[in-house]
């Protein structure tokens, strides 16, 4: 059976069930598997004959190792993976991989959606309730909102930046009610995230039975996975064929996602690690030292506005390192390794900006402004690289671009069509806004009073 370590190694090792209802560790460190269990390249080769919820089942029955029965892990992704992917042909090598396709229109929606079902799946075990608390920059919040509505042994608490999301990723948390509450702060995703940790970490919240559905929950990271194989195996033509994955990045769990697929034996060339202006992770692979932006920076892109990835302790622990939730480095991961596998640019607003009006008039495709910051990494990438021909690359869509009509009506000048989903909560009623928060003890004393 495979164990689950701390990314700061304090506290004794768990088993997948554990991993996932707690969340975070005690010790405040990430939940990351001892060991990589391995695909072999005729498997992976042959995953272009499997559909979605086939590779899926492939992929989560050797990492869980028979920690759920197959019956039951098939049933999970049946009912949480009931939706599509779609994959563009952009140019004659690059692929726009569109992962928006769920109810919340978002990336996100994948492992959000395989997630509670495993927690409601262990927690109807136990017979036990929990909490989740869930800090998001934009599309985090709804995916896990929506996948978590009205499961009877689910409370869920989510905390979001009220000036940096869009009216409809804020209304997809907003206008639910029943067990899911949403609390706009007046402070940055960061701000978010660390009153989530600290009270993981809280001795005197332990009785709450509190829990993630951030990618900090590797039962929420580790479907993730799952469309890197899904996208691979649909563009190659040859067994080890590699691609080159270009990867909007925030809170890192996605960029971890796929370096997890890469360690299991999918082939790949390079990955982009695409950052908005919160240039934190290209400027380390660089010069080798780390600095978390404080406040981190508001760009267009607003799901990626993570000045310190909580991911980052993972991505070090896979490479023999450690960071800690601080941000502080304890010991390099293997620079050189990281470096021959992981490329990141820093894109500005403006780029990003020029990104969607080039996109839309030379492919007369509308690109949100997390993939296009995807897209323009992917192009500075293959400025450099020009040696380089022949090789395939995918390039993430992570969110719909109906989320920000505003930004790409006053771009292009065209309105993006809305999916239904996202229509059906435009004139949804929020709710209010249950607490102001200005400080932790705001934070504690509404879990404790109100849940």
């Amino acid at each position: 059976m495979i164990k689950f370590h701390s990314t700061n190694h304090s506290t004794p090792d768990v088993n997948f069930k554990t991993a996932v209802l707690k969340g975070q560790a005690l010790d405040k460190g990430l939940y990351m598997l001892n060991q990589i269990p391995k695909i072999n390249q005729e498997v992976i080769f042959n995953f272009k004959d499997l559909n979605l919820q086939e590779i899926a089942f492939q992929v989560l029955k050797i990492i869980l190792d028979q920690q759920i029965p197959e019956k039951d892990l098939k049933k999970i992704i049946k009912n949480a993976l009931n939706f599509e992917i779609g994959l563009e042909k952009i140019t004659q090598n690059d692929y726009l991989c569109h992962l928006t396709k769920g109810p919340t229109c978002s990336f996100k929606d994948f492992g959000a959606r395989i997630l509670a079902r495993l927690m409601e799946y262990f927690l109807s075990i136990d017979k036990k309730n929990i909490i989740i608390l869930t800090a998001t920059s934009g599309d985090t919040g709804g995916a896990v909102a929506q996948a978590m509505y009205s499961m009877s042994r689910i409370k869920v608490i989510i905390l979001y930046p009220k000036n940096e999301v869009s009216d409809l990723q804020r209304k997809q948390m907003t206008t639910l009610g029943k067990n899911v509450i949403a609390i706009g702060i007046n402070g940055k995703f960061d701000d978010c995230q660390k009153l989530v940790k600290t009270a993981f970490a809280d001795e005197e919240l332990e009785d709450y039975n509190l829990s993630s559905a951030n990618s900090i929950n590797i039962g929420r990271l580790l479907p993730q996975s799952i469309y890197y194989f899904w996208s691979y195996s649909r563009i190659v033509k040859t067994m080890d064929e590699k691609v080159i994955f270009s990867v909007p990045s925030g809170n890192f769990g996605n960029l971890t996602a796929g370096i997890i697929a890469y360690k299991m034996g999918l082939p790949v060339e390079r990955f982009v690690s695409a950052v908005n202006e919160n240039d934190e992770f290209p400027k380390f692979l660089e010069s080798g030292s780390y600095h978390s932006i404080v406040p981190s920076r508001n760009c267009l892109s607003s799901a990626m506005n993570v000045g310190n990835p909580s991911n980052l302790a993972r991505i070090f622990d896979l490479y023999g390192g450690q960071i800690d939730e601080n941000g502080i480095i304890i010991k390099n991961p293997a620079l050189n390794d990281l470096r021959s596998i992981i490329t990141s640019y820093s894109i500005s607003d403006s780029l990003t900006k020029e990104t969607i009006v080039d996109f839309y008039k030379q492919y007369n495709r509308i690109i949100e402004p997390h993939g296009a910051v995807g897209w323009a990494a992917l192009q500075k990438y293959h400025k450099k690289n020009s040696h380089q021909t022949g090789i395939k690359s995918i390039t993430f869509e992570t969110a719909d671009p109906a989320k920000f009509p505003n930004e790409i009506i006053s771009l292009i000048k065209v309105e993006p069509k809305l999916p239904k989903s996202l229509e059906n909560i435009q004139n949804k009623e929020e709710n209010p806004n249950p607490v102001e928060i200005t400080k932790y003890e705001d934070f504690k004393s509404f879990v404790q009073n109100k849940m």
